[in-house]
C-alpha cells in the first residue's frame, strides 16, 4: 500500500523525500507515521521498476543533494491499475484507509465495491463480536462494548458513503452532490475521539 500511496501523491505533484513523507503522514494520518528508513527503500524500488524518476539538484550551503521524484507514464499506468482493484485486500484493515485517501482518482464503481466490501467485512466482525461475547469481568465487557460501538459507527458511516455514491451516479470521482454531507465526517476512533 505504501507504493500505491507514493504513486498517488506523485500523481499530483513532483516531490522530494521530505515533502513526500510529510504529505503521506498528513493524508494517511499520524497513526501511520512513516520513517525515512521505510520511504526511501520504497522510492528506490519504484525507481528500479521505472515507475518514478529521481532528479537530484544540489542545494546551497554544501547541504545534501535533494532529489525530486516524478511519476513516469509507467507509474501512472501502475497507479491506475492499482486504483482499479476492488478485491478483498482493498477493503482490509491495513489497506482501506489508504484506498479511501485516493478515492478522488478511483472510478465510482470501484469505490462502491470497496465500500460495500468493507461494510460486509465490518458487519461480519460485528456479528462475530456479538456471538463470541464472553465477558469475564467488567473491564473486558467495557472494552467489548466500546469495540462494538466503534464498529457500529463505522458501519453507519459506510452506509452514508455508499448512499451518497449511489445518489450521484454521474459524479466525477471523489465528489458528492453535497460536500458537507455527514459521510465525510468519519466516526471517532481510539486515536481521534
Amino acid at each position: 500500500m505504501l507504493e500505491f500511496a507514493v504513486l498517488g501523491l506523485l500523481h499530483e505533484d513532483p516531490l522530494h523525500g521530505y515533502e513526500l513523507r510529510r504529505r503521506l503522514n498528513t493524508r494517511l494520518g499520524a497513526f501511520r507515521a512513516l520513517s525515512f528508513g521505510t520511504l526511501y527503500p520504497c522510492l528506490a524500488s519504484l525507481q528500479g521498476q521505472g515507475l518514478v524518476d529521481g532528479d537530484g539538484a544540489r542545494t546551497g550551503g554544501g547541504r545534501r543533494q535533494r532529489i525530486t521524484y516524478t511519476i513516469t507514464e509507467a507509474g501512472r499506468a501502475a497507479f491506475a491499475e492499482l486504483a482499479g482493484r476492488s478485491d478483498p485486500p482493498s477493503w482490509a484493515d491495513d489497506a482501506f484507509d489508504v484506498r479511501v485517501a485516493f478515492f478522488a482518482r478511483t472510478e465510482r464503481e470501484v469505490r462502491l465495491r470497496i465500500l460495500e466490501g468493507r461494510r460486509a467485512r465490518l458487519a461480519e466482525q460485528l456479528r462475530a463480536m456479538r456471538e463470541g461475547a464472553t465477558r469475564a469481568d467488567r473491564w473486558s465487557a467495557a472494552l467489548a462494548a466500546h469495540d462494538e460501538d466503534a464498529t457500529e459507527r463505522a458501519l453507519a458511516w459506510l452506509d452514508e458513503l455508499i448512499d451518497a455514491e449511489r445518489r450521484e451516479p454521474h459524479a466525477r470521482p471523489g465528489t458528492l452532490s453535497d460536500p458537507s454531507h455527514p459521510a465525510f465526517n468519519p466516526p471517532p476512533t481510539k486515536e481521534n475521539p
